[in-house]
């Protein structure tokens, strides 16, 4: 059997050109990684980002919510580097209490000077630098005795006898009780002094960071010529929900579970009314506003606030009644359903033959510029006001067949699911 000789293959890098030193491997690993991690960053519309760095803008705390490998510590590193803030990173379980609250030290005199509570050092370089970007990682694998520790640095912004200044502003990261290591569910008092926000990935986005290019994180550009308009619109919009609806001012969730994500208190609302402002003075998307708003007060509470302040500039019953030809009617169908509502209650609290003959001009130019179907409900409510000796106006000849038709429709709809149910029956 004759063995086959192969070339041999030296086991050492070729030799430099001459008067350049030669480099050890791990140089060049070095430069490697070095290559890999030079990445850059482009004006992109994302939706999360947008809210991080706005709700960082108005100096709330603000709590990533994510699966573990999501990218909340790439997104807190990158936020950091983009804003030109030091970051400073803590992970909260690996901490004791006494490194959030102090580390009694016993002084000459006790009995007349008290004994401070000393702070740890990353408190002490975050007041050295007089701004920076705090990172409390890993919140809920915290136990509850460190959580409590941290209740004073997340609201009063104090560790120990310390307190950080202005300059400085705090995120934080978390994972799901089921997917974090020995996980806890955050308290009720810690979880209410955070902006929630739920992290996740956006494919689009991923790709194109892998390949070289992440999305910018910039600080949002405030209007100064909208804040005393922004502000007001903020006031108008938490208080008036909350006269409203009174209840909402204070839910304490009865699940443990919920008691650690976002509901409404006193607290939460003054953090909703402060990114309100906040987002009305950028020119914010109505979807990230969405995001935070529902991110402190809760899904719920959040909603009705958003869908509150989208009645808010709504035009008045009285106005549309008065001008009927030359009110501006909303193209949205629920707000437009909105106003054609209210326009036909304000004719019923006082009815008179002029507002009647009003109303019916208006239900015809909706029908005439939006969905027909929107004027359904309405001119069946307007008709039934209609009092023996007011004439019928012709304007309800055109709206009848809308009217008829709609109600074809319902009939056929009722006969559809009369006719599934009696199939249903007889299967069994």
């Amino acid at each position: 059997m004759t063995a086959t000789l192969s070339p041999a293959v030296p086991d050492t890098a070729p030799d430099p050109a001459p008067g350049v030193p030669a480099r050890s491997p791990l140089e060049v690993a070095s430069a490697l990684l070095a290559v890999l991690g030079d990445t850059t960053t482009e004006p992109r519309r994302d939706m999360q980002l947008e809210a991080l760095t706005l709700a960082v803008a108005a100096d709330l705390p603000v709590l990533l919510w994510g699966e573990p490998g999501i990218g909340k510590t790439a997104a807190v590193t990158q936020l950091a580097e983009e804003l030109e803030l030091p970051l400073t990173t803590v992970i909260a379980s690996v901490h004791e209490p006494s490194d959030f609250s102090g580390l009694p030290v016993v002084g000459d005199d006790p009995a007349t000077q008290g004994v401070p509570m000393a702070p740890p050092d990353w408190a002490v370089r975050l007041v050295r630098q007089g701004r920076g970007l705090l990172f409390l990682d890993e919140l809920s694998t915290a136990p509850p005795a460190v959580q409590a520790a941290l209740l004073r640095l997340v609201l009063e912004r104090r560790v120990g006898a310390l307190g950080l200044p202005e300059g400085i502003r705090i995120v934080a990261a978390a994972n799901p009780r089921a997917s974090a290591a020995d996980g806890w569910e955050l308290s009720a008092p810690l979880a209410n002094r955070f902006v929630h926000l739920p992290w996740l990935h956006d494919s689009e986005v991923v790709v194109r960071g892998l390949g070289g290019t992440w999305p910018r994180a910039t600080l949002p550009r405030l209007d100064p010529a909208e804040l005393p308009r922004a502000v007001g619109l903020a006031r108008r919009a938490v208080c008036g929900l909350l006269t409203a609806r009174p209840k909402l001012v204070h839910q304490l969730p009865a699940n443990e579970a919920r008691r650690g994500g976002a509901w409404p208190s006193p607290r939460t609302w003054d953090m909703a009314l402060r990114l309100i402002a906040f987002a009305t003075a950028a020119g914010a998307p109505r979807d990230v506003l969405s995001l935070l708003v529902r991110g402190v007060v809760g899904d719920g509470p959040g909603l009705e606030l958003l869908a509150s302040m989208d009645r808010m500039d709504l035009p008045d019953p009285e106005d549309v009644l008065a001008d009927p030809a030359g009110a501006e009617l909303p193209q949205r169908g629920d707000l437009r359903q909105a106003v054609l509502e209210a326009v036909v209650a304000a004719v019923g609290a006082r009815p008179t033959r002029e507002r009647w003959d009003a109303a019916w001009s208006l239900l015809v130019r909706a029908m005439e510029t939006g969905a027909p179907d929107l004027v359904v409900v309405p001119a069946t409510t307007l008709a039934a006001l209609r009092q023996d000796e007011w004439d019928v106006p012709a304007a309800i000849e055109r709206l009848a067949g809308v009217v008829d038709l709609s109600r074809r429709a319902d009939r056929a709809a009722a006969r559809v699911a009369n006719a599934d149910a009696g199939a249903a029956r007889a299967a069994r």
